[in-house]
């Protein structure tokens, strides 16, 4: 049996008065309909803070200030791995538009736990929910 493929994925935790630009999945993609934190697939050659510019702009139309790597993580799925790195952003102009996403959504500490993310963000949701310093960027 061959190993599952292993995907590099660039996410952004942009933050803007006080609260987190997040989007949901479109319908039809793997992990359809959760929410997430906007990013996507890095291109060979590529890093990860260039993948998260191109991808910002080109699913919600934004730019962004690449800053710190706040987490990364290793999260086996049954038909491939994600090698997640999540970076803080800030919010440079562009106000987003959901390009290609199904939903965008800013939204407050508090209100993380009403919206599903798939099971490889656990950890970082459970960080953000309990350090406040967070959410005043």
């Amino acid at each position: 049996m061959s190993q599952p493929v292993t995907i590099e994925v660039a996410a952004g935790l942009v933050f803007r008065g006080g609260q987190l630009l997040i989007t949901q999945r479109a319908a039809g993609s793997h992990l359809g309909g959760l929410w997430e934190f906007p990013g996507g697939k890095r291109e060979p050659g590529e890093s990860y803070e260039a993948c998260l510019i191109r991808e910002l702009q080109e699913e919600l139309g934004i730019e962004v200030e690449v800053g710190r790597l706040i987490e990364e993580l290793v999260h086996p799925y049954p038909e491939k791995t994600v090698r997640l790195r999540f970076f803080q952003c800030r919010w440079l102009k562009n106000e987003p538009t959901p390009i290609d996403c199904a939903a965008l959504a800013w939204v407050g500490v508090h209100q993380l736990s009403e919206y599903r993310f798939p099971a490889a963000d656990a950890r970082l949701l459970q960080r953000l929910q309990s350090e406040p310093e967070w959410w005043s960027a």
